[in-house]
């Protein structure tokens, strides 16, 4: 950890096709190698299929149903306390929260094999906002984890 100044929050530019910053995130998330068109082209058509097949309208809307549903509460943290190493839960903030919940869905759509990086992330958000799919399942394994070691949690700093 830095001795220095704590580090300035940058101020994310809004999406210049929906004008939201969370769709930045997701764009930048998707990013390889720099290729920023490229993945907003993967954005973008994922939105246009999660759009198209769930027949809800705004597709940014929907992101933000399917992030309220992987966006997880709690994790677990290892803390060395005389020569043992417990997992002790801590509660996460909303900014942690949301890295977590746009990293899970992005290495979810990732793992899927066979079907194109557009398909993949569509497939992912429908799931998540449906409340289904892997990254749900990560979220609540992750709750599940914290949940049983809150013994621990009086070792918390």
């Amino acid at each position: 950890m830095s001795r220095r100044r704590r580090a300035d929050k940058r101020t994310i530019p809004e999406d210049p096709r929906y004008g939201n910053s969370l769709v930045t995130v997701l764009v930048n998330m998707v990013m390889r190698r720099g290729k920023k068109s490229t993945a907003r082209r993967i954005v973008y058509g994922a939105f246009e299929r999660v759009s198209e097949k769930l027949g809800k309208g705004d597709s940014v809307d929907l992101l933000l149903g399917a992030l309220e549903n992987t966006r997880p509460k709690l994790e677990v943290k290892g803390r060395r306390v005389g020569g043992a190493t417990y997992q002790v839960p801590v509660e996460l903030s909303y900014e942690r929260q949301q890295s977590l919940a746009f990293r899970w869905i992005v290495e979810a759509a990732h793992s899927r094999r066979g079907v194109t990086m557009e398909e993949a992330l569509a497939s992912e958000i429908i799931d998540a906002y449906n409340n289904t799919g892997t990254v749900v399942k990560k979220k609540e394994d992750t709750h599940r984890m914290a949940q049983s070691n809150r013994a621990f949690a009086h070792l918390r700093w």
